[in-house]
């Protein structure tokens, strides 16, 4: 092949990868947004920065964990929103950023603010006007106040969706369920602190035909002792209740419910007391049977109400008043031990590391590409340097992150899908960076971060569409440290090796039929060789894996082997891997033969990985997700690289013969 030929080929391959990374981003960044403009909100106020600074370490019980503040207003904020940052306009029309603590505070310290933000990512028109609210675009994002006119209607529709078996119901029907969901929550939220904004009315207090008076929910709670003594009595006299005393009750009963869900932010006195409260426990605990000291429940309710009360003066005023509030609760946290590892969480999603980590793959897979274009001159050796310190730099950037997790866990760093993916994506990125130093080839090198890349935007996207904390504690069946690091770790480095030499067989087929190293018979030498060593670890790991699988089985449900969908997987995996090299050895594939069966070991991993939950079945259960577009396009891929392989092999044959 000629020099002009070859540096065609490495132009065409260098577009296409350049149009693949386009479309991953465009699909991740574009598509994937609401098309709405950016809301104004008249007398908006950004939050002082060291407000959110105090407020983010404010822990709070959820997910059977104790988390900063800042974590859970993420996660609300990615459930509703669809994103963890909001832009809008202030009354000026200055672009304001949003920040979920900031979001956070508005819900719960702003409501009148909060209600105008554009809270709700509505992914279909047709949930809105089944409910009677004036829509925008087909995907748009709308606030509490534009769907509010509809709020009993949107209920009543959910509760007759509710009744439809749930797959039968349409997807503008289970949309509607969630948008129900997502509304009576995020009104917990909202409502949240109105015991502490409104009191409760004293009725028969107003003299002279002024107003009647207020007091506070603490001020009631303090005077608990003397109602019970005084509706005992006229009980005991076959008297009905006072007006003004069932008056009060009924309002300090209603506080407690409107303030139940929402945050459980009070720690309890008693140290062997696992459950938080929230501040409608706290006062419901006053006027019933009481789990905590009624004291420390006055206590906290006058510190609650003091501090949302602060908002509506000075923010200076406020944030004092929230200082006094986070140490308090902290000092609590601390006295139990529940608060030992907020302020490093705290600083993991400041830190944004996996983002961070992105922009270095991106970079490193844009260097690589013009690495490979412009050969081994002076230019490719300093793109190789670069592209080196880029793709270290972003392993790195995934590395700290995964310790850190584990830290904040207290556990292996894979225990669910979300973990699967950035782990893999690590060691995808280490196994190519090894096989580069082995080989010094720079083939692996350039398809490091690309993978890397690859795998960190699927990590991003399952993120957005699960919203759910991946540090909570996981299910009692797996959590076992010592079988998370010796199965679950051994397995999901399995996948990770699959995954990696169905990638570079791709590659494999794509140089052969750009017909790039048709004179350089070593480079495809290499490139066998690492494909098969990755089929060989694939194999090690996948067997070891599933043996110490069976034997944690056996140790949890008395079997062995159960033949449960993930069981059936990991079994694929050794018996397609198995069959490869048994096939190789005994001469009934060679070298393509070999990159065909890698590249549809990708589709076996992926089906082992991802696709047995969906299932819906068998003990492992915790992986269950709902959206399968993206499962299906890495299908049809695989099979468009095998029909690509298989049209370039025959080409190949058909040339070899005419010079033949």
């Amino acid at each position: 092949m000629s020099n002009n030929s070859s540096k065609v080929g490495r132009w065409i391959a260098a577009g296409l990868a350049l149009l693949g990374l386009a479309a991953v981003f465009y699909n991740l960044v574009i598509d994937n947004m609401p098309k709405g403009e950016i809301r104004q909100i008249a007398n908006y106020t950004a939050w002082n920065k060291e407000t959110l600074k105090i407020a983010e370490t404010i822990p709070v019980q959820d997910g059977g964990r104790i988390k900063p503040l800042s974590t859970f207003g993420g996660f609300k904020m990615l459930s509703l929103h669809g994103a963890r940052s909001m832009e809008i306009k202030d009354g000026s029309g200055k672009p304001v950023k949003i920040t979920p603590i900031g979001w956070m505070m508005d819900t719960l310290f702003r409501p009148l603010l909060a209600i105008k933000l554009p809270t709700f990512r509505i992914d279909n028109s047709a949930v809105l006007e089944a409910i009677g609210v004036t829509v925008g675009n087909k995907r748009d994002r709308y606030s509490y106040a534009d769907i509010e006119p509809g709020r009993e209607k949107l209920i009543e529709l959910a509760k007759s969706y509710e009744a439809i078996e749930k797959g039968k119901r349409d997807p503008v029907q289970d949309q509607l369920i969630a948008l129900a969901y997502n509304f009576r929550e995020y009104e917990s939220l909202l409502g949240y602190f109105g015991f502490a904004r409104t009191g409760v009315e004293l009725r028969g207090s107003g003299k002279n035909g002024g107003p009647d008076q207020r007091a506070d929910i603490s001020a009631v709670m303090l005077t608990v002792p003397q109602i019970r003594e005084s509706v005992a009595q006229t009980t005991a006299q076959g008297l009905p209740m006072d007006a003004h005393i069932q008056s009060l009750m009924e309002q300090v009963i209603d506080a407690a419910n409107n303030a139940k869900f929402g945050i459980i932010i009070l720690p309890p006195a008693d140290p062997e007391e696992k459950i938080w409260f929230s501040a409608g426990n706290a006062i419901a605990s006053s006027i019933g049977a009481a789990k905590q000291s009624p004291q420390l429940a006055i206590h906290d309710i006058k510190m609650l109400e003091t501090t949302a009360r602060a908002v509506e003066e000075d923010e200076g005023d406020f944030r004092t008043k929230l200082t006094t509030l986070r140490d308090d609760l902290v000092k609590r946290a601390e006295a139990r031990g529940d608060y030992k590892h907020i302020a490093l969480e705290v600083d993991f999603y400041r830190m944004n590391w996996f983002l961070n980590a992105l922009a270095f793959y991106i970079l490193a897979s844009i260097t690589a590409l013009a690495m490979w274009t412009l050969g081994a001159g002076t230019a490719g050796r300093v793109l190789f340097w670069i592209t080196l310190a880029a793709t270290v730099t972003g392993l790195v950037l995934c590395i700290v992150p995964i310790v850190q997790r584990c830290i904040i866990m207290q556990r292996p760093p894979v225990g669910n899908l979300y973990d699967t993916i950035i782990f893999i994506a690590a060691n995808v990125v280490l196994f190519s960076l090894i096989i580069e130093w082995m080989t010094r080839r720079r083939f692996a090198l350039g398809i490091a971060p690309i993978l890397g890349t690859l795998l960190i935007i699927l990590a991003r996207r399952f993120e957005v569409g699960d919203a759910n904390d991946n540090m909570d504690p996981l299910v009692a069946v797996l959590n076992s440290n010592y079988w998370l690091t010796i199965h679950v770790l051994t397995i999901t480095l399995g996948y990770a090796a699959g995954l990696l030499s169905a990638f570079l067989s791709f590659i494999y087929l794509l140089t052969r039929g750009l017909r790039l190293f048709d004179d350089d018979r070593d480079m495809r030498r290499f490139f066998t060789r690492a494909v098969y060593g990755m089929v060989c670890l694939t194999l090690f790991l996948a067997l070891v894996g599933t043996v110490l699988g069976g034997i944690w089985a056996n140790d949890s449900w008395g079997r062995f082997w159960g033949w449960d969908p993930k069981e059936n997987g990991a079994l694929l995996i050794v018996l397609w891997t198995l069959s490869i090299l048994h096939a190789r050895l005994g001469g009934y594939i060679k070298e393509w033969g070999l990159h065909f069966a890698a590249v549809f070991t990708g589709a076996v991993v992926t089906f082992s990985w991802w696709h047995v939950n969906f299932l819906n079945t068998g003990l492992h259960s915790y992986g269950f997700t709902t959206q399968k577009g993206t499962l299906w396009i890495f299908y049809g891929v695989i099979l468009a690289i095998l029909l690509f392989g298989v049209i370039v092999q025959a080409l190949e044959k058909n040339r070899l013969g005419r010079k033949s």
